[in-house]
């Protein structure tokens, strides 16, 4: 069985691929690829003077992860390399600032984020904080294969524990000083807001809420139990996974309601009214708030498939602007260039000027509520004003989901290109990019994304445009779209 990192790791499902084998298999390439990186590759420390690796491990509360990384440990610890354990289940962007404030090496994170609870994964994190690069990925890929029926070196916990080769330790306390130099806790305080908050099962639980308490908040915390299966939801902060959510927002008694995914490092959002926004949305408003309430300045990085709101702003405050292809990866990559403002992705992973290249959502949670906290007005509110905007404008965003089964995504991308139509949504297109997936920009600053996702089986179907109708039209075409060359590729076996 072959093991693939996708865009952000790998994962695979439990028991099937995701066995104990198999993530010690990964554990070993890791330990190995870090050895040698370490050493400059010749067996060496790199800086002449003597260096013990160490990784930081972290997991979600998914079923087994807690499990799954006392193996990893394991397996690290037999090869020489310390290891910082998270003593509890914990979101990714903590683990990952651990990773900094301990100046490891590097860290794993036993998650499989958003997808369903059948999955679990790996992400692979680099020195930096953010997650490793693709280039990375392949390396502990090409050891996995390499090493054949080899089987991993293994220490025992306990003996590992003795000998100081796993130390347990909590992430939060690091994390909790590195979000107050980001966030203005006292004017979130002086606003009084009332917060529901949905960690949908996931990693964010308890500490979301608990950061919010810490700046003043009144909060009420949902779905926030132990339940390694996510009471059979799909742990994704979308419309469609957050009707509790929406519901209690709906009762009035709450300014602000936010929703974080299975590891935490996605956002999304409910007004008071019931009313989602999304990442879009979020992304917009905090360039707004960023730069007319901080005066802050950088580059905006967004992925292949978010909001051309960006671009409407960073023309406005004359910002540079990248669009990337989907994966915080790539927005890593801007982040430890230059100085970007925000980067982020429509799936709700966002990031800022100062703080780690690894989408975080409890950070973003926190500036939600200090923009409501500001400005004294309702997201939805500050949306519309923002969209009232001649220089901006109203957009509105849809994406469905279709399970697929496997193909090539260079043979699906190559079919759209060669059959390209005149016009969409009732639009002529003004432009066709194949950067990852199929774009489709319109002459009216719309567009229709058709890609297959880097995560699961599961093609992937986008659009924006000026009006809800055209929404709709446009992803019923890029649907036909799509069908019409999946029957093709079957058709070619």
């Amino acid at each position: 069985m072959a093991i693939n990192f996708g865009t952000d790791g790998w994962r695979a499902v439990i028991s099937e691929e995701f066995t104990f084998d198999n993530v010690r298999k990964v554990a070993q390439a890791i330990a190995e690829k870090t050895l040698a990186d370490v050493s400059g590759g010749n067996g060496k420390p790199a800086n002449g003077a003597a260096h013990r690796p160490s990784l930081v491990v972290g997991f979600d509360t998914r079923f087994l992860s807690d499990r799954y990384a006392m193996a990893v440990a394991e397996v690290l610890a037999a090869n020489g390399i310390h290891v910082w354990l998270a003593h509890s289940d914990s979101p990714t962007p903590m683990t990952s600032y651990a990773i900094v404030d301990k100046q490891a090496d590097g860290g794993v994170m036993i998650t499989a984020s958003h997808n369903p609870p059948r999955y679990n994964g790996i992400k692979l994190k680099a020195a930096f904080g953010g997650s490793a690069s693709p280039a990375d990925c392949k390396e502990v890929e090409r050891r996995i294969v390499a090493a054949g029926d080899a089987r991993p070196q293994r220490m025992e916990y306990e003996a590992a524990v003795a000998q100081g080769m796993i130390a347990r330790f909590d992430p939060f306390p690091a994390y909790d000083a590195h979000l107050r130099r980001l966030v203005d806790f006292d004017a979130i305080a002086a606003a009084n807001l009332s917060v529901a908050v949905d960690p949908m099962y996931g990693a964010g639980r308890l500490y979301l809420a608990r950061l919010l308490r810490e700046a003043g908040c009144k909060v009420q915390e949902i779905r926030n139990e132990m339940n390694p299966g996510f009471n059979g939801i799909h742990p994704e902060p979308i419309a469609r996974h957050l009707e509790p959510l929406i519901e209690i927002m709906r009762t009035g008694e709450f300014q602000l309601g936010l929703a974080t995914d299975g590891d935490a490092d996605r956002i999304g959002a409910v007004d008071p009214s019931g009313r989602f926004v999304d990442p879009h949305g979020i992304m917009a408003l905090l360039v707004e708030h960023l730069v007319q309430r901080r005066g802050l300045r950088g580059s905006v990085v967004k992925t292949v498939s978010t909001t051309q709101m960006l671009n409407r702003l960073a023309e406005r405050y004359g910002l540079a602007i990248y669009e990337t292809p989907v994966g915080f990866n790539h927005i890593t990559d801007h982040m430890l260039r230059e100085p970007v403002l925000i980067g982020g992705e429509e799936s709700g992973g966002i990031s800022i000027l100062g703080h780690i290249p690894e989408g975080d959502g409890l950070l973003m949670g926190l500036l939600l509520a200090e923009l409501v906290a500001t400005r004294r007005m309702s997201l939805v509110a500050l949306l519309e004003e923002l969209m009232a905007a001649p220089d901006v404008g109203s957009f509105c965003y849809a994406r469905i989901d279709r399970p697929v089964k496997p193909f090539k995504k260079s043979h699906l991308v190559a079919g759209l290109m060669a059959n390209v139509p005149a016009q969409l949504g009732g639009a002529p297109i003004a432009r066709v990019s194949d950067g990852d997936g199929v774009k489709y920009i319109l002459t009216d600053n719309s567009w229709l994304l058709i890609r297959p996702s880097g995560t699961e089986p599961v093609l992937r179907i986008y659009a924006e445009a000026r009006s809800d109708e055209q929404v709709k039209a446009l992803l019923v075409e890029g649907g036909t779209l799509a069908e019409a060359q999946i029957a093709v590729l079957a058709s070619a076996g």
